[in-house]
């Protein structure tokens, strides 16, 4: 039983995170920042911290709309999604990035700031410009990935990007969403992994192992997610330094943004997969 408990924790820390991590809940200090940083984990959270910027948990996702109210007021300009996602594009693998031209919910489409995600591709090498969906609930089957490809024409999927882009909307402010792939569209991902995190968005290790112990089958395919979880996990760390302050949000009066200069060079804010030089 030492084995399995040992083996449980490192999945659930390899999958979601650091059991000790713990999500920042929104609070707009007196620091001079300019972007909102919304992401779905703990240790998304803890990565994405940097100068300029106020990160912001799922799990106090209630507070997203008056946090960002509160912002704008002291003079934020950009909110980004930023995080893991899984693959919908078959081509895409663990590690891999898309940098949003859109990101659809139901029948809405919200396009991302033109300007910005342009910084962000020239920033991420081999980066994919293309939709990413929004959903509310965990994508796992492979079936249900294609189908929402097919149907979306989004390369990814995530549960934060739609509720940044109508917060985004709704206060005036620059949006852009950059996500890395954890699960491509191949991957099944396994009950044990979808398990609810805490309340403070940390991993939730004992109901991980409770869960193999009860299926033990599920251990090969954890143990891949396990390392995709730390191929995307490592991709976030080193993208997230060359972001650099802001996360490469720059206003200077927002260039030539969404002119038709700048759409025309990402090809619009829905078009097929860009992928950035490497």
């Amino acid at each position: 039983m030492a084995f399995q408990l040992d083996f449980g924790a490192t999945l659930a820390d390899d999958i979601v995170g650091d059991a000790e991590d713990t999500c920042p809940v929104a609070d707009v200090g007196s620091h001079r920042r300019i972007v909102i940083a919304f992401v779905g984990l703990a240790f998304e959270a803890r990565i994405a911290e940097g100068p300029g910027v106020l990160v912001v948990c799922r799990t106090a996702g209630s507070e997203l709309a008056k946090a960002a109210d509160s912002a704008v007021r002291q003079g934020y300009r950009g909110m980004v999604s930023f995080g893991v996602a899984g693959g919908l594009a078959s081509h895409l693998r663990a590690g891999d990035w898309v940098v949003a031209s859109a990101v659809r919910e139901s029948q809405t489409v919200r396009p991302t700031d033109v300007v910005w995600s342009r910084r962000l591709l020239g920033l991420i090498a081999g980066a994919v410009h293309a939709p990413v969906v929004g959903v509310d609930a965990p994508i796992a089957e492979p079936a249900r990935k294609r189908e929402l490809h097919r149907t979306t024409g989004a390369a990814a999927v995530d549960m934060e990007s739609h509720i940044v882009a109508r917060v985004a909307a709704a206060q005036g402010l620059a949006f852009a969403a950059v996500r890395v792939i954890v699960d491509p569209a191949h991957r099944k991902v396994p009950p044990a992994a979808l398990l609810s995190m805490r309340p403070d968005g940390r991993a939730d290790a004992t109901a991980v192992l409770r869960d193999i112990v009860a299926r033990p089958s599920q251990i090969s395919p954890l143990a891949r997610i396990a390392v995709d979880a730390f191929i995307a996990r490592a991709a976030m760390a080193r993208v997230r330094r060359l972001l650099g302050p802001h996360f490469g949000f720059t206003d200077l009066d927002r260039e030539v943004a969404h002119s038709d200069v700048a759409e025309s060079e990402l090809g619009g804010s829905d078009v097929a997969p860009y992928r950035s030089p490497a």
